[in-house]
C-alpha cells in the first residue's frame, strides 16, 4: 500500500473508531455546552392520554422517551461540593504564563456520576469564558475553553497528543512524530485559548509501564508549557501510583505529577446519619418532581420507594438514574403510568449493585437500616 492510501486508510480508520465519541471533538463538546435547557413534556393524566390521536400519543411517548432518558445531571449535595471545589482550583490557575498550574485528579468509585458532574462543570466554564471574552480570540481564531480527551489502556504520548489533535480537528492529525504531535497539541491549545484540559478515564492507563511513565511525563510538559489546567478523571487512581512516592526513578516520576495535582472525590450516598438521610430523600424528590407519568402522586418516589432504591442502587447515582430511566421507559412502554416495586422487580440494573443489593435490603427490611430522614434505626 502507498503512503498516500495507507494515510486515506488510517484517517478512515480513526473516523470510524471515533464516530460515537462525539465529546472527542470540538463540535460535539460545543453542542453539548450550547444545548439550551431540554423542554419537559406536559404532564397529562390518563384521561387526556386517551383523548390524544395515535400519532399525537406516539409523539408524545417519544417525547417521554427522550426526557426519562435524560433526566440529569442532578444538583446532588456531592456535585455541588465537586463544582465549589473545582472553581476553587480553575480560578486560583489563573496565573501570568510563568507559573506552573496546578492539576486536578478526580479519583473515586465506578457509578458515582464522575464524568457526568465534570462535563457539567466543563460545560459551566465553556460558557462563562465564552460570554465574557467572546466565541473569537483576538487573533480570528474560534475560542474553544475546554478540551477533553479519553485514554485507553495503550495509549502513548503520541496517541495522547494524537487525541487532541482529533479534539480540534488539526489537519497534522494523522502523520508525524510524538513531538510533532505535541507541537501541534501546543499549537492548538494557544490558538484555541483552551482554559481547561480534561482527561477522562485514566484508569486505563497502566503507569509503570512503558506508556505509563511516559504519559506521565508529558503531563508534567503540560503543566509546565500549557496554560491549562488539567483535569484529570479515574478510578483507584491512588493505588495506582499517581500519589505516592517511592525510591524508584518511576516513583519519583509518578510522583511529581502527584505533587503537582490536588486529588478530589466524590462519595456515594450514605444512611447512616440524619444528613445523609436527608440528602438521599432531596435528590428522590428531585427524581419525583421530574418524571412524567400519568399516575405519578406525592410521595411516589421518595416514600413509598425510599428504602427500594437505596437498596437497588447501593447509595450510586449512577446506578439509581439507570433505574429510573429504564423503570419509566417500561411504565411508559406498558401503560402502567407510575413506578412501584413491581414494576421496578422487572426492571434490570448494573451488576455491581445487583451483588450487593440483598445484604442491604435485609439490613433495610430489619430495621437495622433506615433511608428517611427522622426516623431512627433499630
Amino acid at each position: 500500500m502507498s503512503k498516500p492510501a495507507r494515510a486515506q486508510a488510517e484517517e478512515a480508520d480513526l473516523r470510524s473508531r471515533l464516530d460515537h465519541l462525539t465529546l472527542s471533538r470540538k463540535e460535539g463538546f460545543g453542542r453539548l455546552a450550547d444545548a439550551p435547557r431540554r423542554q419537559r413534556p406536559d404532564s397529562l393524566s390518563r384521561r387526556q392520554l386517551k383523548k390524544l390521536g395515535e400519532e399525537t400519543l406516539a409523539e408524545y411517548n417519544r417525547n417521554r422517551r427522550k426526557w426519562h432518558a435524560n433526566l440529569g445531571p442532578l444538583g446532588t449535595p456531592q456535585m455541588r461540593a465537586l463544582h465549589e471545589d473545582l472553581w476553587d482550583i480553575f480560578d486560583s490557575n489563573d496565573q501570568d504564563s510563568d507559573k506552573v498550574k496546578g492539576g486536578i485528579a478526580l479519583d473515586a468509585f465506578p457509578g458515582l456520576g464522575k464524568t457526568t458532574a465534570v462535563l457539567a462543570f466543563a460545560r459551566k466554564v465553556h460558557r462563562r469564558i465564552i460570554q465574557e471574552e467572546g466565541k473569537y480570540t483576538d487573533e480570528g481564531h474560534e475560542r474553544w475553553p475546554v478540551c477533553r480527551v479519553g485514554l485507553t489502556s495503550n495509549t502513548g504520548m503520541r496517541d495522547f497528543n494524537r487525541s487532541i489533535l482529533e479534539y480540534y480537528g488539526h489537519p497534522g492529525r494523522f502523520r508525524g512524530t510524538a513531538a510533532e504531535f505535541g507541537y501541534r497539541a501546543l499549537d492548538s491549545v494557544l490558538s484555541a485559548e483552551t482554559n481547561l484540559l480534561i482527561v477522562d478515564d485514566l484508569h486505563f492507563l497502566k503507569w509503570r509501564n512503558k506508556n505509563g511513565i511516559e504519559v506521565s511525563n508529558h503531563f508534567k510538559y503540560i503543566a509546565n508549557e500549557f496554560p491549562v489546567t488539567l483535569l484529570m478523571i479515574g478510578v483507584g487512581l491512588e493505588k495506582q501510583g499517581l500519589f505516592s512516592e517511592g525510591s524508584s526513578y518511576e516513583d519519583a516520576v509518578l510522583a511529581q505529577t502527584g505533587r503537582r495535582t490536588t486529588r478530589l472525590n466524590m462519595d456515594p450516598f450514605t444512611i447512616s446519619s440524619d444528613e445523609g438521610r436527608t440528602h438521599w430523600r432531596d435528590t428522590l424528590l428531585a427524581i419525583e418532581e421530574r418524571v412524567v407519568l400519568a399516575d405519578k402522586y406525592p410521595g411516589m418516589i421518595a416514600d413509598e420507594l425510599s428504602d427500594y432504591l437505596f437498596a437497588r442502587s447501593t447509595g450510586h447515582i449512577g446506578s439509581l438514574m439507570t433505574l429510573i430511566n429504564r423503570g419509566c421507559q417500561r411504565a411508559v412502554r406498558t401503560g402502567v403510568e407510575r413506578l412501584d416495586k413491581k414494576l421496578l422487580d422487572q426492571v434490570k440494573n448494573d451488576a455491581a449493585s445487583e451483588q450487593a443489593r440483598q445484604e442491604l435490603q435485609q439490613a433495610l427490611n430489619s430495621g437495622r437500616l433506615v433511608s428517611q430522614p427522622g426516623k431512627k434505626a433499630a
